[in-house]
């Protein structure tokens, strides 16, 4: 099973440099025709192309959701999420925390305890600037309204001088063997230099993001990280196979 994932993650590569043929992809890969038209197929349901005749092209980005929508959204998923990821950490640490609705949901978590917490996103500044024992750092750059967060040379070049326990990160989606997909490479840039000012990288993503490949910029995963996910054991199962360590988070069932 790891060798068709990584085949499908090298596909989407040829498919980006232009190649969409199946004979040269089956050709380039040295499978059958067949194999390649399975693999596309496997592709298509994940949405990440768009089949052709004879062949296939990089679907186009989805339609991004806003913060405010996005909030709304698997809040049950999201708060087991949160909890779960308040485990992993110990009082004093050094956090980066990514932009998104559920690593929100995990920053409202983290009041009353003492930790210095280096973030891109705005939404935790009303949340967390007046608690006693947390020493909030925001990094500037250009705000994108549609998530709330900043991206841009001045949040990387700030970022650049500080490093990291952990960060939590969220993503549009989250693609086993290939890493996390949002619709701008301002953010995957970010997103990319924080997981390396980190010693730990934590991606917090509900059972939506699994396997969702709806926007073109991707930012890879080291080669350790954790995946937090309300996801059942079958859809964490290639995460588990491409090195991660899941944690499952079990939603409270509504009253």
């Amino acid at each position: 099973m790891r060798q068709s994932t990584t085949r499908r993650d090298q596909i989407l590569d040829a498919l980006a440099g232009g190649e969409a043929d199946v004979d040269r992809l089956a050709e380039r890969f040295g499978v059958s025709a067949s194999t390649i038209r399975r693999d596309l197929q496997r592709l298509s349901e994940r949405r990440a192309i768009a089949r052709t005749y004879g062949g296939a092209i990089l679907a186009p980005g989805a339609e991004e959701q806003s913060l405010r929508k996005r909030e709304g959204l698997h809040r049950e998923a999201k708060d087991a999420i949160a909890e779960a990821a308040l485990a992993l950490v110990r009082d004093g640490e050094t956090l980066i925390l990514d932009g998104g609705s559920t690593v929100q949901a995990f920053g409202r978590r983290l009041r009353g305890r003492r930790h210095r917490i280096i973030t891109n996103n705005l939404t935790l500044i009303p949340l967390l600037a007046d608690a006693p024992e947390i020493e909030l750092i925001v990094l500037g750059g250009a705000v994108r309204p549609i998530s709330m967060g900043t991206t841009g040379p001045l949040a990387e070049a700030a970022l650049r001088r500080m490093t990291a326990d952990r960060i939590f990160a969220s993503a549009d989606g989250v693609v086993a063997g290939r890493g996390l997909c949002e619709a701008t490479l301002e953010q995957v840039s970010l997103k990319s230099l924080m997981m390396a000012q980190a010693a730990e990288t934590v991606v917090l993503a509900d059972a939506s993001k699994l396997g969702r490949a709806g926007q073109p910029c991707w930012a890879p995963l080291p080669a350790a990280w954790t995946l937090i996910t309300d996801a059942s054991a079958a859809c964490c199962a290639p995460f588990t196979e491409a090195g991660a360590r899941v944690i499952q988070a079990v939603p409270e069932l509504p009253d």
